[in-house]
């Protein structure tokens, strides 16, 4: 006999009368029959599995080789999420050290009329979108959560009757916006396994030129931030232009910079690994008041800022990859604990079945016997 049905499907508890015609699927059925004195009162999950005993021991043990999997890809995924951590406290003092050295500038500036490209604000006739998603799969709603932010927000420039482009960040993206052909893309890009300097880099250059060129008057960057393991938010940030004081700030004005940071580590607890967490906060030296700038302050602003530029883009690329991580170690835990409730209602069901096989064989000899005598 085959496998023919292993769907979930709700049904309500059978009344009295019900009971004399499934008497002799009680044998089969991977749940006890009420009994006559049971009153029925709520509906429960049944699980109709009409496998052999052949059949059931080989989905069982495919089940638990499936947990495995998963199992080890949850471990893998949070050993990952720990390097991505690091290396987005590792380059906090750059981003740091860039901030002071902005604001300090910026002071130095205040009574001057400098014109600096990448602070320039002008009216907004176009928008340029830089959509982070990840690589792969198996991680949740990571991936359908961010799209769907950029969808949003597309609407919301459509009725501000704001023209966009969007430039698309990892494979999933891509996919999905090269198969909606009326939406426009720049250009596609895809990541790495581990964000790198390079990797920002090309995104800073494109979103320097199309903004220097006035061929986008406001660049927005859409990705996914990282809170907690099981805690990701879809973010959208002002990227272009810039604040002369080095801030990162959202559509609404507000300051995102912050300070600090959470690092999970992989634990044992009760015999079982797990994660736990500490805050971090990272800190950086003073900016001392007697410094004084050789150059013109100008010509240190126009480096600096492409090069902070270039620092949030890959802050934000190793925020998502941490956030993709997590969701994937979220999905792999959730489909190991279902291929244990799995494993465990086969594993009845291939007890009573063998149970009634046996049963059925005891009878018929002692039917035999009778007969006999």
């Amino acid at each position: 006999m085959s496998c023919s049905n292993l769907t979930m499907w709700v049904s309500s508890k059978p009344t009295v009368s019900d009971a004399s015609s499934l008497s002799f699927r009680s044998f089969l059925s991977p749940f006890q029959l009420p009994s006559q004195n049971s009153t029925p009162a709520r509906s429960w999950s049944v699980t109709p599995i009409h496998c052999g005993l052949r059949e059931l021991r080989d989905r069982i043990d495919s089940v638990k080789n499936t947990q495995k999997i998963t199992e080890a890809m949850k471990l893998v995924a949070a050993a990952k999420v720990r390097r991505a951590q690091e290396a987005v406290v590792n380059g906090r003092p750059f981003s740091e050290a860039l901030v002071e050295v902005l604001y300090n500038i910026n002071e130095q500036l205040q009574t001057e009329d400098v014109d600096v490209p990448l602070t320039k604000v002008r009216p907004v006739k176009k928008v340029a979108l830089v959509v982070v998603t990840g690589d792969r799969g198996l991680c949740g709603g990571f991936n359908n959560s961010i799209i769907k932010k950029a969808e949003a927000r597309i609407k919301e420039l459509k009725a501000l009757g704001l023209d966009y482009t969007v430039i698309s960040v990892g494979k999933k993206g891509n996919s999905y916006f090269l198969r909606r052909p009326y939406i426009p893309v720049d250009k596609f890009l895809e990541g790495g396994t581990l964000p790198t300097a390079k990797e920002a880099q090309a995104i800073a250059d494109d979103v320097f030129s199309l903004f220097v060129s006035e061929e986008v008057d406001k660049v927005e960057l859409l990705y996914t931030k990282f809170v907690s393991l099981v805690k990701s938010d879809p973010v959208i940030h002002t990227l272009l232009p810039l604040s002369p004081k080095g801030e990162i700030c959202d559509i609404n004005g507000v300051c995102v910079d912050a300070a600090e940071d959470e690092f999970f580590r992989l634990t044992t607890k009760e015999g079982k690994l797990t994660v736990e967490r500490d805050s971090v906060r990272t800190s950086t030296s003073d900016f001392s008041p007697i410094l004084e700038f050789e150059q013109d302050p100008v010509q240190i602003l126009d480096a600096l800022l492409p090069l902070y530029l270039n620092s949030q883009i890959l802050r934000a690329l190793q925020e998502s990859l941490a956030s993709e991580l997590a969701a994937r170690m979220s999905a792999m835990s959730n489909a190991t604990d279902n291929a244990s409730e799995l494993k465990r209602t086969l594993s009845i069901v291939y007890n009573r079945q063998r149970q009634a096989k046996i049963t059925g064989e005891i009878l018929e000899i002692v039917a035999g016997a009778n007969a006999l005598t």
